[in-house]
Formats: C-alpha cells, sequence, structure tokens
C-alpha cells in the first residue's frame, strides 16, 4: 500500500476548500483517507495564517513511514521550512499550447497574404499626397522669391541643358 500526502477538495462549486490528508493512492480524490492533516483555503490572502494550517509532526511521521508528498504539498511544506526547496525549472511555462501556436501562425499567414493588396493602395495613396504638399510649398517658395532671383536661377539650369 503506497501512502500518499495530499490535498482532498472539499467546498462548494466555485469555493474551493482542500483538507490536506494521508491517503492511499489507490484511493479517489475526494475519497477515503487515513488522517486529516491540515487544511488548504484558497479564498483567504497569501499572508494570512489561516490560509494553510498543518499538523507538522503527523506530517514528518507519515513521510517517516515512506509517503509520498505531492507536488502542491511539498511547496507548502518547504514554505514552513520542513522541505529543502527543490530547483525547479520550467522554461515552457510562458509558451501558448500547441493549438494556440497554430491558430497564431494560421492567422499570422493569412495576414502576410493579405497585406500586399491593402499597402499597395495604401502607399499609392501617401505618394500622392506628399507630391500634392511639395506642389503648394514650391510654388510657395517662388512666390517669396523676388523675381531677380528666380531668373538668375533659371538661367544656369537652362544653359546646362542645351
Amino acid at each position: 500500500m503506497a501512502i500518499k500526502i495530499r490535498l482532498a477538495r472539499g467546498g462548494s462549486k466555485k469555493r474551493p476548500f482542500y483538507r490536506i490528508v494521508a491517503a492511499d493512492s489507490r484511493m479517489p480524490r475526494d475519497g477515503r483517507y487515513i488522517e486529516r492533516l491540515g487544511t488548504y483555503n484558497p479564498l483567504l490572502p497569501k499572508d494570512s495564517d489561516e490560509r494553510v494550517k498543518m499538523n507538522v509532526e503527523r506530517i514528518q511521521y507519515w513521510m517517516s513511514e515512506g509517503a509520498q508528498v505531492t507536488d502542491r504539498v511539498s511547496r507548502f511544506l518547504e514554505a514552513a521550512g520542513i522541505l529543502e526547496k527543490k530547483i525547479r525549472n520550467n522554461p515552457k511555462k510562458a509558451l501558448p499550447g500547441q493549438k494556440a501556436q497554430d491558430r497564431a501562425e494560421e492567422k499570422l499567414a493569412k495576414d502576410s497574404s493579405e497585406a500586399p493588396a491593402e499597402e499597395a493602395p495604401a502607399k499609392e495613396a501617401v505618394a500622392k499626397e506628399a507630391t500634392t504638399e511639395e506642389a503648394p510649398a514650391k510654388e510657395a517658395a517662388a512666390e517669396e522669391a523676388p523675381a531677380e532671383e528666380t531668373a538668375t536661377e533659371e538661367v544656369p539650369a537652362e544653359e546646362a541643358k542645351g
């Protein structure tokens, strides 16, 4: 018989409450257990003393008898200083699942195939706006300059052409 120290869920729908129990590993999660070792209320704030209550002596007894501790309960014991902290490394934790990655790739491919068709008219419109803005600016500069200066500037340009 393999003993596990694990959480058994109680409470109502959307209002979880857990008992920390020593149970046979073959029993259901919320089923029969050997001994109740504490409680865990995830709805309380993290700094609350009532959030996790454990009977440390009994937990140590069951561990000395060979009981295995689940990951969540081991984290509670690490926080209480009973177990030494394990080094955990999950570099893929922040990555989305496979289906989400596939959807993102499809969306990217779809956007890139539509983008050139949309960008071409946009670029032409921007080019037209730029030329219409430059033309009045040149005319305004020509009007502001005295007639003599514009004439002298145009003459060398004509000579260069000829």
